[in-house]
């Protein structure tokens, strides 16, 4: 499998050169030039085959002979290795809860994944020092920096907004020292993001910085999201029912990936783009008019994305085709208030305690049961309660318990590299 630039398709690399390199010339995102279906006796075969078998099919397409099949499952089996239960909400309403991983948010299994393919590249090619620089609003911080700790030949940066990310986050980030360094940044989150696609085009910081990316511009963050999907399709009963997955949209790397799995076979009959008050993708399928903004901060952090970076790639998968993109893609958008009340309303009728990146998931697939009331909805339940503290309890009136992890991170001593603008950026990394 090749994967050619977005802004260039005769420029073409393998996968392991688009994990090291995590960007294409001049800031564009690698693609894979196939698009693999899986074989109808792959779905018929699912529900006796474990989530590491699942997940090894699905994966396998994309990286070829690139990581031996071996090793490959090694990778896997370290990924996956905590559960991702489907639980029912209310009728015609359920979770997927990927918060049982070491950070309690989604994006470990990216980070995980991608710390395995990376370090065995590195092993492998005996590619001396490689810098992972990445930009986070929130959890991505604190996967990447659990995922890559301790990895022999990897440095980890990472940038995140002052004042921007919850308390939890923040320490999970800030306190590991050993390979990681966490810079805070004077800004917003998209602030950060444009700093990192800046220093990987900066030649003069390539010729002394063998930099890659961890966010979900990188092929191995994004591919293995796939994995959801496809152990939530396994849990779900009735496989001939109409199957809507509800997705809390940030950066978009998540639902890319979903709607990449159903391109692959996996029965999903719509994907819901659930958004907070940064809405560039609902006011594009209601208008066709794509307008990037600046983001505006809410309680659910992770989200406070105003140019989200992998909506390039599912415009992509439907080959920039905006009436086929719409038939399969739904987004709504919800304000911090209506945030709150639905984490309220949930918490009193079925005792089930969202965080607020779930409950705008909940209330982009309520609105589309509106209309569509013959569908099984899922909604993702991103990130453990707990990671926003404040917000939920306020909402819930009621304490949380708090994991024994979480409070051996939040003793730990906050260790971070002030900076304000680009040049402070660069001028650390050429250090």
């Amino acid at each position: 499998m090749k994967y050619y630039s977005l802004n260039d398709k005769s420029h073409r690399v393998s996968f392991e050169e688009a994990v090291i390199k995590g960007l294409a010339p001049g800031k564009a995102l690698y693609f894979p030039e196939e698009l693999p279906k899986l074989p109808s006796e792959f779905f018929d075969k699912l529900n006796n085959l474990s989530k590491e078998e699942i997940a090894f099919e699905a994966i396998k397409p994309f990286i070829g002979t690139e990581i031996d099949d071996d090793s490959l499952k090694k990778i896997i089996q370290e990924t996956l290795d905590f559960d991702f239960p489907v639980v029912n909400v209310t009728k015609n309403i359920n979770t997927l809860e990927l918060f049982h991983g070491p950070t309690l948010a989604f994006k470990d299994v990216g980070a995980r994944f991608m710390a395995g393919c990376l370090g065995y590249f590195v092993k492998k090619n005996n590619l001396g020092k490689i810098t992972v620089l990445v930009a986070t609003s929130g959890d991505t911080g604190g996967a990447v920096a659990n995922g890559f700790l301790g990895v022999d030949g990897i440095d980890v940066v990472i940038l995140y907004p002052k004042g921007k990310v919850s308390e939890i986050q923040e320490k999970q980030l800030t306190t590991l020292g050993q390979n990681i360094t966490a810079l805070e940044v004077d800004g917003n989150f998209d602030d950060c993001q444009d700093m990192v696609k800046k220093a990987f085009s900066d030649t003069e910081i390539s010729e002394k910085c063998q930099l890659t990316s961890a966010n979900s511009i990188n092929v191995a963050r994004w591919l293995p999201q796939m994995f959801y999907y496809f152990l939530a399709y396994k849990q779900l009963a009735g496989k001939d029912q109409k199957l809507a997955f509800s997705v809390p949209s940030g950066n978009f790397g998540n639902i890319c990936a979903g709607m990449l799995a159903k391109k692959m076979g996996l029965p999903i009959s719509h994907f819901i783009a659930a958004n907070n008050e940064n809405d560039v993708v609902t006011r594009y399928l209601n208008s066709e008019y794509y307008e990037p903004k600046e983001s505006v901060q809410t309680i659910s952090n992770a989200m406070d994305v105003g140019n989200p970076s992998n909506f390039v790639r599912i415009l992509e998968l439907f080959e920039h085709e905006f009436s086929n993109l719409s038939q399969e893609l739904s987004s709504f958008s919800f304000s911090d208030e209506e945030t709150r009340q639905a984490i309220k309303t949930v918490e009193k009728e079925t005792n089930y305690v969202m965080d607020p990146h779930g409950a705008v998931g909940y209330l982009g697939l309520q609105e589309y049961l509106k209309k569509n009331p013959d569908v099984v909805g899922t909604f993702l339940e991103t990130a453990h309660p707990v990671k926003f503290l404040e917000t939920v309890e306020e909402v819930i009136e009621k304490k949380i318990k708090i994991p024994q992890k979480i409070k051996e991170t939040m003793a730990r001593k906050k260790e971070v590299v002030e900076v304000s603008n680009y040049k402070d950026l660069k001028t650390f990394l050429l250090k």
